[in-house]
C-alpha cells in the first residue's frame, strides 16, 4: 500500500510540477547571447520550473541536422553515456564513458526531489561505465574501426589531459594519471592518485574537466559548485564554483579563479593565450535567466557565483550578502543563452574549415530541463577575432529535439582530431558525432 501511495503522489507531484509552473520566456532567445545579454527581472517559484525533453535516442540511420556549410557523420556508435572526448597527438580518440556517482547527500528537499525525478526522465540517471574507449581511424575514411577498452578503475571520469608521457584523469574527486606511449591502445598499470578534488557526499555538480599547460608543468582543473546557489552553505562551497591549479612535480593545489558556478571545457585561446571556459549558470529565476556564458579566466578573478551575476546583478536568495565580493565580480565575456547548459568547448586550432572559423570556438550546449521552451540541445560556433569572440553564434548541429520535443540525443563534450574536424559526444544519442565541412554540391 505504501508503494502505491507513494507512486501517486509521485505521478501527482510530476503533473503539477510539469502543469503548475508557468514560466515562458518572454525574451527572444538570440537577446541572450553575445556580450551583451538582455537580463529581464527575475522570476522566482517555489517549485523549479520544469519542461524535460524524454531522452529516446536515435532511430537507425538519423543524425543530427549539420548547418550550412557543414556535414555531419558517424565516427562510431553503441557508447555507454559517452560525454567527453580528447583526440591525442597520433590520431587516436578517448571517449569518456561516465555517468554521475553515488551521492547521497545530494538530492535533499522538495525541489531536489523535483531534480531528480525529471533527470531520469531525460536519460541522465544512469549507472556510471567507469570507462575510457579508445577509437583509432586508420585508413582515414571518417569511421573509427578500431574500438578498445583503454582505461578502466575510474570514478565517473570526465576530464583528460596529456602532459609529458602520463595521461591526466580527472574523476569525480581526484585527479588520477597512468603512463602513455604514443600508439598505446590499452593501459593496464594502475592509476596513480595525483591530488584530491572536492567530491561527496554532496557532489551537487560531479564532472570536472581538465586542462595542461602549454608547457605540461600544470594541470587546471574545473570545479562546479555544491548546489544552485548555496543552499548548502558556503562551507560546502570550498574549492567549488572554481578552476584550480594543480603544479604536477609539486602536487601543490591553488585557487586559481572563483564564483564560476559549473565551469566546464577550460581550453587556451590560440591567438591570446588566455585560458577559457563555459559555464551553467543558476536555476530558477525564470526561463529568461540567467544566460550561460563563456569567458577567458584571469588569475585570482571572481566572477560572482553566489553572490550576483553578470557582474553586480545581486542575486538576493543569498543569505548573507557579500557587498564587497559583488563589486569586484567581473562581467562574463560572451553569453550563451539561457539554461542552454553549456559543456563544451574547444577552438579550431586545425586546418580543415575555412578562414572564417581559424580559432573560433565550438560549443557544446547539452540542452535545458527547466525553460519553455527548450534551449541549447545544438553545438554552436562563435567567431573570434584577436583573442576575442567577434560575432553572432552560428548553428553547427542542430534536430537533436524531434517533432515532439523528444531528445534523440545530448551533445556534451568537443574536440577537434588530428584532420581538423571536429568531434562531438551525444551522451543520449551514445555516439560520437564527426563534422567537416559539406562537401561540394551535398
Amino acid at each position: 500500500m505504501t508503494s502505491m501511495v507513494s507512486k501517486a503522489l509521485i505521478i501527482a507531484a510530476a503533473g503539477f510540477a510539469l502543469a503548475g509552473c508557468n514560466d515562458e520566456a518572454k525574451v527572444p532567445i538570440a537577446q541572450g547571447y553575445g556580450p551583451n545579454p538582455t537580463l529581464p527581472a527575475p522570476q522566482k517559484s517555489w517549485i523549479p520550473h520544469v519542461n524535460v525533453s524524454k531522452a529516446v535516442g536515435w532511430a537507425d540511420g538519423a543524425t543530427p541536422k549539420a548547418g550550412a556549410g557543414f556535414q555531419v557523420t558517424e565516427f562510431a556508435g553503441g557508447f555507454d553515456h559517452p560525454r567527453k572526448v580528447y583526440a591525442l597527438p597520433n590520431g587516436d580518440v578517448l571517449v569518456a564513458e561516465t555517468a554521475e556517482p553515488p551521492k547521497p547527500e545530494d538530492g535533499k528537499g522538495v525541489k531536489a526531489w523535483f531534480q531528480s525525478f525529471f533527470m531520469d526522465r531525460a536519460g541522465a540517471k544512469v549507472k556510471s561505465a567507469n570507462r575510457i574507449t579508445l577509437l583509432r581511424d586508420a585508413d582515414g575514411d571518417g569511421k573509427a574501426e578500431v574500438r578498445k577498452t583503454f582505461l578502466t578503475g575510474l570514478n565517473s571520469p570526465f576530464g583528460m589531459a596529456l602532459a609529458g608521457d602520463r595521461l591526466y584523469v580527472a574523476d569525480t574527486d581526484a585527479i588520477v594519471s597512468v603512463p602513455y606511449r604514443e600508439g598505446d591502445t590499452e593501459i593496464k598499470a594502475p592509476v596513480e592518485k595525483l591530488v584530491d578534488l572536492p567530491g561527496g557526499p554532496i557532489n551537487h555538480h560531479w564532472t570536472k574537466d581538465l586542462v595542461a599547460s602549454p608547457d605540461g608543468s600544470k594541470l587546471y582543473a574545473t570545479v562546479g559548485s555544491n548546489s544552485n546557489v548555496a543552499e548548502n552553505g558556503m562551507d560546502a562551497e570550498k574549492n567549488r564554483a572554481a578552476i584550480l591549479e594543480v603544479d604536477i612535480a609539486s602536487k601543490n593545489v591553488r585557487l586559481f579563479a572563483s564564483g564560476l558556478r559549473n565551469p566546464n571545457g577550460p581550453s587556451w585561446q590560440p591567438d591570446s593565450g588566455a585560458l577559457w571556459v563555459v559555464v551553467n549558470e543558476r536555476d530558477e529565476l525564470g526561463s529568461d535567466l540567467v544566460p550561460d556564458y563563456m569567458t577567458s579566466v584571469k588569475d585570482g578573478g571572481f566572477y560572482g557565483w553566489p553572490y550576483s551575476y553578470y557582474g553586480q546583478h545581486v542575486d538576493d536568495r543569498v543569505k548573507p550578502q557579500r557587498p564587497d565580493l559583488v563589486e569586484k565580480a567581473i562581467v562574463p565575456d560572451y553569453a550563451l543563452g539561457p539554461h542552454t547548459a553549456s559543456l563544451g568547448l574547444t577552438f579550431n586550432t586545425g586546418g580543415l574549415f575555412p578562414e572564417k572559423y581559424r580559432n573560433g570556438a565550438f560549443v557544446g550546449q547539452h540542452g535545458s530541463w527547466n525553460r519553455t521552451p527548450q534551449s541549447g540541445y545544438k553545438v554552436i560556433f562563435v567567431p573570434f577575432k584577436d583573442g576575442m569572440p567577434s560575432g553572432a553564434p552560428e548553428d553547427v548541429l542542430t534536430g537533436f529535439l524531434n517533432g515532439k520535443d523528444e531528445a534523440q540525443g545530448r551533445p556534451v563534450g568537443v574536440a577537434i582530431d588530428k584532420s581538423g574536424a571536429l568531434l562531438v559526444a551525444d551522451d543520449v544519442g551514445n555516439k560520437v558525432w564527426r563534422v567537416t565541412p559539406a562537401q561540394a554540391g551535398s
